[in-house]
């Protein structure tokens, strides 16, 4: 067969003739080998067809009985040649570059293709998964990569990638820039976003937010001059969620208008998310609408409605991602009902937000313990300052707002806090926030046994306590026993000496005493049983039953005395 010179198959030939003219000696002899390595699978298959076919059958000089096969000469050519493999071959790019991929699959095991690897980076990188590839075997990848071979464009992802999971900021950062281009050199520049998406996301993970707030501002411009929508409507909901976690750094991109009002953004984001099937998006968003409302003190029932659709995506659409932001969603709503256990239930398997908070509300009912009554009035200006100057949670408003009142009560000026009391159970009440309005009303109760309105906080409390009980909060039955308690000492005190009325609140009052002992011991809070201890101790004394007054006493240095030990 005969092949013309200006066919596209002979052209072929006279090119790949013509370079093996060019070859050197050494890249002819490794070119030959790599033939040998090609072919080696079917030689099995050959000595089955060919079973005269000697160890070097494939070369003929060695088959010539001037040579011999087991010579020396056969060591000297196919020095390496063991189990039917060359320790020396050169493997193909294709080879390396499947090799690299493994590492990135290992590192990263969301990899799908060049594109979607950088557009899922931010999120699955938060996410924790995937891990780095042991020492040893990353040496051994490296050793296959011989000088003077091919290196593909992936070996500087993988680079960036390792460096970024090290925590090595410089060398990540220049790697990314080498990986992208070498890309862009063939791509001109479809890729570009993608570049300063990863950009603004490194950025972000090492603490230079201002540096990843611009990045990503121009991801957001290229994206929409490219029309590149999975891009864009991903970078604008990692701005979002950004903002939400870091308010400050968000001020002027707010002063600017780029993302509107968070409902407009997140309107905007579910539109779009529908539009372009992105449904991992759309779950994100739908959870992060739930959470606004709910920040917002609005109905619950909408918040449960977009959790709920959130949920469906999860089981329609195959969306794994957002299980824990569902489980944390589904905590706050039931805390938010009273349903305490439930609350905990759904809370356990994920990071509970706001730790921050928790901390300086944990310091500030420290210092109430401690009796350092200035110390935690500080505190707590500077928690509710630090609140109102972001978009926080209203519970959390709340929360920090009747620490106040607590405050007022523990110093012996509970009048002060009446205002904040009644706006806290106004508040409550109109955002369905159940936990937060019971502690209120106790707090309210508080401040009318000081003003000797025993009756009306007698019956405040009486008129809650079962719906509070359904809360199942210890800490909150007990407080409010106490209070119950304190209420029914003031009738009793008001009442006759020797008057049926006087015992039977004196009995009450050692029941709801009781009754806050009992939840003050489910919880543990040693102070709170020896001070339930102690005021019946007092009214064991005020009867004339010393004997039952010096064991409550003793009593109450037993449990003081093991909670030293």
């Amino acid at each position: 067969m005969l092949l013309s010179r200006n066919s596209p198959f002979g052209a072929f030939v006279r090119r790949s003739q013509l370079e093996y003219t060019r070859l050197q000696f050494h890249d002819a002899t490794k070119l030959w080998k790599n033939l040998i390595i090609y072919r080696a699978p079917t030689l099995a298959f050959w000595k089955r067809r060919n079973p005269s076919a000697s160890r070097f059958s494939f070369d003929f000089n060695l088959n010539e009985a001037s040579f011999g096969g087991n010579g020396q000469f056969a060591g000297i050519v196919y020095a390496g040649l063991s189990g039917g493999s060359f320790k020396d071959v050169n493997d193909s790019t294709q080879d390396m570059e499947n090799l690299y991929e493994y590492q990135i699959a290992r590192m990263e095991r969301w990899f799908s293709s060049k594109i979607s690897r950088v557009l899922d980076l931010p999120l699955k990188r938060f996410t924790g998964m995937g891990s780095r590839v042991p020492q040893a075997l990353q040496a051994q990848l490296r050793a296959m990569a011989q000088p003077g071979a091919t290196v593909p464009n992936a070996s500087f992802y993988v680079q960036f990638l390792d460096s970024w999971k090290s925590g090595d900021y410089p060398s990540s950062f220049d790697n990314l820039h080498r990986y992208f281009d070498y890309t862009m050199q063939s791509r001109d520049r479809a890729l570009y976003q993608y570049a300063l998406l990863s950009l603004a996301i490194l950025q972000a993970d090492f603490g230079c937010f201002s540096e990843a707030i611009i990045a990503m501002r121009e991801t957001i411009a290229t994206a929409r001059e490219n029309h590149d929508m999975p891009c864009l409507n991903y970078s604008l909901s990692w701005l979002y969620q950004f903002g939400r976690a870091h308010q400050e750094e968000m001020t002027k991109i707010q002063e600017q208008g780029v993302l509107g009002s968070e409902k407009e953004a997140l309107s905007f984001l579910k539109a779009k998310a529908k539009e372009s099937n992105m449904w991992p998006l759309l779950s994100t968003t739908l959870l992060s609408e739930a959470r606004l409302i709910l920040s917002h003190g609005e109905t619950i029932s909408h918040a449960s409605e977009s959790v709920l659709k959130a949920s469906h995506l999860s089981l329609t659409k195959g969306v794994t991602e957002g299980h824990g932001g569902q489980m944390l969603m589904h905590a706050s709503i039931f805390d938010r009902l009273g349903e305490n256990v439930l609350a905990q239930l759904q809370a356990t398997p994920v990071q509970i937000s706001g730790l921050q908070f928790n901390v300086s509300k944990v310091e500030i009912e420290l210092q109430i313990r401690r009796g350092n009554y200035s110390r935690a009035l500080v505190l707590q200006e500077q928690l509710i300052t630090k609140l109102s100057q972001q978009e926080t949670d209203i519970v959390q408003r709340l929360e920090v707002m009747i620490l106040k009142a607590r405050i007022f009560d523990k110093a012996g000026i509970a009048q002060k806090g009446f205002s904040v009391a009644i706006r806290v159970a106004s508040l409550a009440h109109k955002a369905r926030l159940v936990p937060v309005l019971w502690e209120a009303i106790g707090a309210i109760c508080r401040i009318l046994v000081s003003v000797k309105q025993f009756d009306a906080a007698v019956q405040l409390l009486e008129s809650v306590l079962p719906q509070a009980l359904e809360c199942e909060d210890g800490g909150l039955a007990a407080y409010l026993f106490s209070c119950l308690a304190d209420g029914h000492m003031g009738l009793a005190g008001q009442a006759k000496d020797g008057s049926l009325q006087r015992k039977e609140r004196l009995t009450k009052t050692l029941e709801s005493l009781d009754r806050a002992f009992t939840e003050y011991s489910r919880i543990e809070d040693i102070k709170g049983q020896c001070e339930m201890l102690a005021k019946k101790a007092t009214i064991m004394h005020l009867n004339g039953d010393p004997m039952l007054a010096n064991d409550c006493a003793a009593k109450y240095l037993d449990t003081n005395r093991a909670a030293k030990e």
